[in-house]
């Protein structure tokens, strides 16, 4: 009756031995490290110059834990923050000669003590949120106005291009404030013109101006979907940026219409931090010179072409481009690596509509020659390659030649860098302290603790033996939820410690309902194993309702809520299923251990059993 099978036990064996493997790395700390990586996208971070690294702290007399190669970055984790801050000297001199122009950020950061061999096993800690690791936050104010510019600005070249190609003439187009303004000489034109543009350009209003032409404006729902537009790709191209440090969860989202909040937990360094999230590529595509003059400039005996541009060509040397932009990088929508019809690999790309007419235009009277794909970052290009134009291009074509499959997948990932779709500034920042953080963790974890004890001891006195074993279980609730978390690489902060103190709380009531079920069955009459049997299998429908009903408001707040609600919500909803799991499962466990083998149990140890007493009637009538 109360007995589990062996299979059972040895579940919650592998369950405790994998708790413990996963729960272990949070209780080493972190120890400052320096870490590498690229401050251009043209920059490669790999082996080689993790030789670099590792060849110039030989050279400081600097002996890291250990200095290896993580995705995209390169970390060197040291014992105190004095070595950390010399390494970080030593290697900024040794990777970028030209402090105005660095090749490779260099910044400090904090890793993980855990030991090697628990990394081996993908057992991590935790993610910490800015209140208990430290680092940077930000508050940037997008620009919308400019946003909404640059997009006046483009339905300028839009609307050209569309009265061309229907052979629309008009006397000027003109752009005042964030309308387009149309001059014609004959109002039959207009009228045309005016079919023209709202069947092409549904996105604006038109309306005939005082002096015969046309005004156009951006509906109200055209002006929105390019705020939101706008507001998303900064959010992306953030990410992007911010990624390549290689902070560990940092948090970038929206905060009302036009405000953008980037926390960096972990980053100690606002002006590196403020370099990383400044950092925007922006693109390019000209035709390459190749004009004797521009030969003559490349060797050195004759000036620059008048219209033109030198720049250095990646892994090519120099070349001679013109000044006039054919497209822009807010033209390309995607770039893909791939492979070409001789099986070589290449760079396949798709430009939007008005791109694809303009590369129409120029590839078509262009065929033979080279055209240059620029990628400038604070102000200066760089050529990414410079394929030469085989064939008229419309929005689909491909980048191909002596490049290797890894070369086209970077090409690939540096043409989707992408710009801000509209300029941002700072307007808040603020840097959270290690210490700080430290003292919340000490706080939260303090709270954590005492709530535990507290709750075991209560339980111990009140349900003795029984007791003991709902504390146990809590105990082992504990283990797996802080192990879930770690398995899963969730961020914790002051309101997920929260949560885990909530967990605790609402996890015993389980093992109550329990363990008043029980004494209820002995006051009935039961026998005790019959009464441990019984008190487990009718709580177990009442502790599912409740918990369901709890999950359900935890799903909410997780789908509905943001930034802390939502840090909340995952420990909510993860802690109720491994409370269902410890409650009911785990300590029947060591009830069944403990009691299930005597066969003739006469008494549980559950407090004290109060039975109904006899009525006055009943006990004289036994007089």
């Amino acid at each position: 009756m109360n007995r589990y099978p062996l299979w059972k036990y040895a579940i919650l064996v592998v369950a405790m031995l994998v708790g413990l493997i996963y729960t272990l790395p949070n209780f080493f700390g972190e120890a400052p490290a320096v870490q590498i990586s690229s401050a251009k996208v043209v920059v490669k971070v790999d082996g080689d110059l993790q030789k670099r690294v590792e060849s110039a702290l030989a050279a400081a007399k600097l002996t890291p834990d250990y200095v290896q190669l993580d995705g995209t970055s390169i970390k060197a984790r040291f014992g105190d923050t004095d070595t950390q801050i010399k390494a970080k000297d030593a290697i900024s001199a040794a990777l970028n000669p030209d402090p105005a122009d660095p090749s490779f950020i260099v910044a400090l950061n904090l890793l993980s003590r855990s030991p090697q061999w628990l990394s081996a096993l993908h057992a991590f800690p935790m993610y910490l949120g800015l209140d208990l690791r430290g680092g940077v936050y930000f508050l940037m104010q997008v620009d919308m106005k400019a946003a909404i510019t640059k997009k006046a600005d483009s339905l300028v070249g839009d609307v050209r291009t569309l009265l061309r190609d229907k052979n629309v003439r008009h006397a000027g187009i003109s752009r005042d404030g964030n309308n387009v303004v149309i001059a014609f000489r004959e109002p039959a034109i207009r009228d045309q013109a005016l079919d023209v543009l709202k069947n092409g350009l549904p996105e604006e209003t038109w309306a005939p101006s005082a002096d015969g032409g046309l005004v156009g404006s951006l509906s109200p729902a055209a002006m929105k979907n390019v705020q939101d537009v706008a507001l998303k790709q900064n959010i992306q191209t953030l990410h992007n940026r911010v990624n390549e440090l290689g902070v560990a969860e940092p948090v970038i989202q929206q905060q009302g219409a036009d405000r953008i909040v980037v926390q960096l937990p972990g980053v100690q360094d606002t002006a590196k931090a403020k370099d990383i999230i400044g950092r925007t590529a922006t693109l390019e595509l000209r035709m390459v010179d190749d004009s004797a003059e521009a030969q003559a400039a490349l060797s050195g005996s004759g000036p620059v072409p008048f219209g033109t541009e030198r720049y250095m060509d990646r892994g090519h040397g120099p070349i001679i481009v013109k000044r006039q932009v054919v497209i822009t990088g807010d033209n390309l929508e995607d770039a893909q690596p791939g492979f070409d019809e001789n099986h070589q690999p290449a760079v396949h790309l798709k430009l939007d509509a008005k791109g694809a007419r303009l590369m129409k235009d120029t590839s078509r009277d262009n065929v033979g020659k080279r055209l240059a794909i620029i990628l400038f970052e604070k102000g200066k290009g760089e050529v990414v390659t410079a394929p030469v134009i085989r064939s008229e291009i419309s929005n689909n074509f491909q980048i191909s030649g002596a490049m290797t499959a890894q070369e086209s997948a970077d090409t690939a990932l540096l043409l989707r860098a992408g710009s801000l779709a509209a300029p941002m500034e700072i307007i808040e920042e603020r840097t959270v302290g290690p210490s700080l953080g430290k003292e919340n963790i000490d706080k939260g974890v303090h709270s954590v603790i005492g709530g535990f004890v507290a709750v075991a001891a209560f339980m111990c006195l009140y349900y003795m033996l029984f007791g003991a074993f709902s504390a146990l279980a809590l105990g082992f609730n504990l283990l797996l939820l802080v192990a879930v978390l770690s398995m899963l690489q969730a961020t914790l902060s002051l309101p997920g410690i929260a949560a885990i103190a909530l967990v605790l709380g609402m996890a015993i009531d389980a093992n109550v309902l329990i363990n008043e079920r029980i004494r209820e069955e002995l006051r009935g009459g039961a026998s005790p194993q019959a009464a441990i049997n019984l008190g487990y299998e009718r709580a177990f429908a009442t502790i599912l309702d409740s918990n369901v009903t709890t999950l359900i408001a935890g799903v909410a707040l997780l789908a509905f809520g943001s930034g802390p609600v939502k840090g909340f919500a995952v420990v909510h909803c993860l802690g109720i299923l491994t409370s269902m799991f410890s409650s009911v499962v785990f300590s029947r466990a060591l009830a069944n251990l403990w009691y299930g083998r005597q066969k003739k149990l006469k008494s549980v140890s559950i407090g004290q059993v109060w039975k109904p007493t006899p009525d006055a009637g009943e006990a004289a009538k036994k007089a």
